[in-house]
């Protein structure tokens, strides 16, 4: 069986599995990390939103070959780690607002959410209304009017 390697939350990790596992099973079945949750396997739901390399991204839609050695993928149990606290200002953010009903969409909601602030502050800006309206993922609970005040506040903070 082929082996794997890449860094995940800050370690490296080696997974002998066959290439075209998705690595959203990698991360939840082999690794044990279960954060990132399986909501439609096609990236639309973005349940699993994670990031890789800084940047969000799906892996429920990435086999795990297509991961490298070098590359960085941090789930939400990593993001503490990114700012060196035990939670994220987006977490405390989710806290303050009280964002969570059922709860299992909101660690990809938090990723996206950080990575699209990184992405404006990359840009030279802050986070606005027309980055927001660019989220897509689903909440089946509909907490989009906490989840955007959330990401606003959360983004004030880090």
């Amino acid at each position: 069986m082929p082996q794997h390697t890449f860094i995940l939350n800050g370690k490296p990790v080696t997974v002998d599995i066959e290439d075209d596992v998705r690595l959203l099973w990698v991360l939840r079945d082999v690794l044990g990390v279960t954060g990132p949750k399986y909501g439609c396997g096609l990236g639309v739901c973005q349940a699993c939103t994670s990031h890789i390399n800084g940047k969000a991204f799906n892996p429920c839609s990435v086999p795990v070959k297509d991961v490298g050695p070098a590359d960085e993928v941090t789930t939400i149990e990593g993001l503490p780690g990114t700012v060196g606290r035990d939670l994220h200002p987006m977490q405390e953010a989710w806290l303050e607002y009280d964002v969570a009903q059922c709860g299992y969409c909101q660690p990809g909601q938090i990723m996206t959410a950080v990575a699209k602030v990184r992405r404006a502050r990359e840009e030279g800006r802050e986070i606005d209304q027309a980055d927001l309206d660019e989220i897509r993922n689903i909440c089946r609970c509909g907490t989009y009017n906490r989840i955007r005040e959330a990401i606003t506040a959360g983004a004030e903070k880090f």
